[in-house]
């Protein structure tokens, strides 16, 4: 009788750990929103969050006007390929150093390790942004969201 009061209460508590778990995941906010893009930093993040969201033209917006900038079909292109993959990948903007028309954004880039236990490696890479008009706009990212090949000069010229 004992027993079966023990394992009523643990089926119980079972019931009442998944009930929790699925309404923090349906009542979770959405972090992936877009925020202002006047600072460099707010452009990188909106870069990002347009890239996570598949909306390969918003992303695209936010390259800069320089020579041998990709078209958006090669820019689209990368991603379909594989040559660019930004997916599982976590990005946490850590500061931000501008000197006039630059801008440098540190990122501390996030990747889930596939064995359970682990913890996440983290490596800190750099965002290059250049000011045109009253706009920053990406001259380059880490390669997990940046093809090398864009804004290189071709070589077959």
């Amino acid at each position: 009788m004992k027993q079966d009061r023990f394992l009523t209460g643990i089926l119980i508590g079972i019931v009442v750990l998944v009930l929790l778990s699925l309404v923090v995941f349906f009542v979770r906010k959405d972090t992936s929103s877009y925020v202002d893009d006047s600072t460099p930093q707010g452009v990188v993040h909106n870069y990002v969050v347009a890239l996570q969201k598949k909306d390969y033209e918003k992303a695209y917006t936010y390259l800069a006007d320089l020579e041998n900038k990709p078209t958006y079909q090669q820019f689209r292109e990368a991603f379909f390929s594989g040559v660019v993959s930004p997916s599982g990948v976590g990005v946490e903007i850590l500061r931000t150093e501008t000197d006039g028309d630059l801008a440098l954004v540190e990122l501390n880039l996030l990747f889930a390790q596939s064995v359970p236990f682990e913890s996440a490696s983290r490596y800190v890479q750099n965002a290059q942004l250049v000011r045109q008009g009253n706009t920053w706009k990406i001259k380059q990212m880490p390669y997990q969201f940046w093809a090398y090949s864009w804004y290189q000069p071709d070589p077959q010229k």
